[in-house]
């Protein structure tokens, strides 16, 4: 519908409408008068509004800096909320340091975060592929190639990422070694923290594509002169930052409460429904992208999104909890959440490797699809049915399982994909010569 609207601006304010009523929620604090339904309602529709907002920021931005830049903004707006969330969880943990209390609440912090992260790849990686392809059956889009036989169509990556996929995997190696610890510390901080800065300095001295010709919203901010064009992408960044920052956690909390009320357990709805709520202004981004036949902007935003939530929002835990315990310390967890971090890096890892080739298929996105969601439905089966000894027991089972296929299948790809993985390394280190003061190494597209 706001395509149709006649000009781009029309569909700035339409857009802008549905924020409005969350806006005056929000600055009249009258939220807690709103039932939960109602709370859900009005903060969904600023969650979408602001998530138009982001896409159209990020495509305008592209005439002015590298897109893998402009994209990683993006992530990092478009996350923003997971991170408020997990911060409140890594708060109250450091608060009641050394007591139950904070056990619990550190414990929700790790839920939390294992959530999104696995949420981001089993439903946004798979699901974005997989609407890539059925999308290209309508309307022709570059990036898809269509194959004969039973679910061969893929969908072809941006090569330019593969130094996303270097640091993804980089990071992905040494969250395996994190649960050893017994607890997020500074030394996990100081490491994922540091990983992701290295890759910032490294794409944001990239240099900046000849932008794809745009129509619409970003059609309209690009054709203006440089200096408004700059500062309505700074207005656009900010205003839907600030709406998704304000309304996603009221929204994941109306859910948590609407399931509650259903008989979902608390934990199962802090693990898997919040984050589903604060992941989904990026999910709603990349729908856009790949809509308008960018489905290689949206998965770079994808990808730039895992990076950032597997680095930044990890190391930013420790950093929280300790602040509020007044002393350096490292944000504990439990047998349980050691296992979620297990099953979350390897599944990671598994992803990596399906990209590996820069390619994911449609067979590729359905078993990411069915291993996310199987195991996500046995370990609510299980909570459901059984009493809380025998439910640990078979959780604990049911995630180390996983685990391993993740892990086997992992390694195969990555050994039958070995020439591939050494071109992204190499490409990588070829990137990040170029980053360093007078680097002009030619960088190899070869397809």
């Amino acid at each position: 519908m706001l395509s149709r609207l006649r000009h781009p601006l029309a569909a700035v304010g339409a857009t802008t409408a549905l924020t409005l009523p969350w806006v005056f929620v929000w600055a009249t604090g009258s939220a807690h008068s709103l039932g939960d339904l109602q709370t859900v309602a009005l903060s969904g529709l600023a969650v979408l509004g602001a998530s138009f907002m982001l896409a159209w920021a990020a495509e305008t931005a592209e005439k002015d800096v590298p897109r893998a830049f402009a994209l990683a903004v993006l992530a990092v707006l478009a996350v923003a909320p997971e991170y408020a969330v997990d911060a409140l969880y890594a708060w109250q943990a450091g608060a009641n340091a050394g007591t139950a209390l904070g056990a619990d609440k550190a414990n929700l912090a790790v839920a939390n975060m294992t959530g999104a992260n696995r949420i981001l790849i089993g439903l946004g990686w798979s699901g974005i592929a997989l609407f890539t392809v059925y999308r290209s059956r309508s309307s022709e889009d570059p990036a898809v190639v269509q194959t004969a036989g039973f679910m061969k169509s893929k969908v072809r990556i941006d090569r330019d990422l593969a130094t996303e996929i270097a640091f993804l995997l980089a990071a992905t190696a040494y969250a395996f070694f994190v649960p050893l610890g017994h607890g997020i510390g500074m030394l996990d901080t100081v490491v994922l923290v540091s990983l992701y800065a290295i890759y910032i300095g490294i794409v944001i001295r990239g240099e900046i594509e000849e932008h794809e010709e745009q129509v619409g919203v970003p059609g309209y901010f690009q054709s203006l002169p440089k200096l408004l064009r700059i500062a309505s992408v700074l207005l656009m960044f900010s205003y839907s930052g600030a709406m998704i920052y304000t309304a996603v956690h009221p929204f994941a909390e109306g859910l948590e409460h609407l399931g509650t009320s259903l008989g979902i357990p608390p934990f199962f709805m802090i693990q898997w429904i919040a984050p589903l709520a604060s992941e989904s202004p990026e999910l709603i981004v990349v729908a856009y992208l790949v809509n308008k036949a960018r489905s290689t902007a949206g998965f770079n935003a994808l990808i730039s999104s895992k990076l950032n939530q597997w680095t930044l929002l990890i190391g930013t835990l420790a950093v929280v909890y300790s602040i509020a315990a007044g002393s350096i310390g490292a944000l504990p967890f439990d047998e349980k959440q050691q296992a979620e971090i297990w099953i979350t890096a390897a599944q990671s890892f598994f992803a990596l490797g399906v990209l590996a080739n820069f390619e994911i298929s449609v067979r590729e996105a359905v078993v990411l699809l069915v291993l996310f969601v199987s195991q996500v439905v046995a370990e609510f089966w299980v909570i459901q049915t059984m009493t809380d000894p025998q439910a640990h027991e078979l959780s604990m089972l049911i995630l180390y399982a996983y685990t391993a296929v993740y892990v086997v299948l992992g390694v195969g790809l990555f050994v039958t994909r070995r020439d591939e993985l050494r071109a992204i390394f190499d490409r990588t280190a070829a990137n990040a010569r170029n980053a360093l003061p007078g680097g002009s190494e030619q960088v190899e597209h070869a397809d």
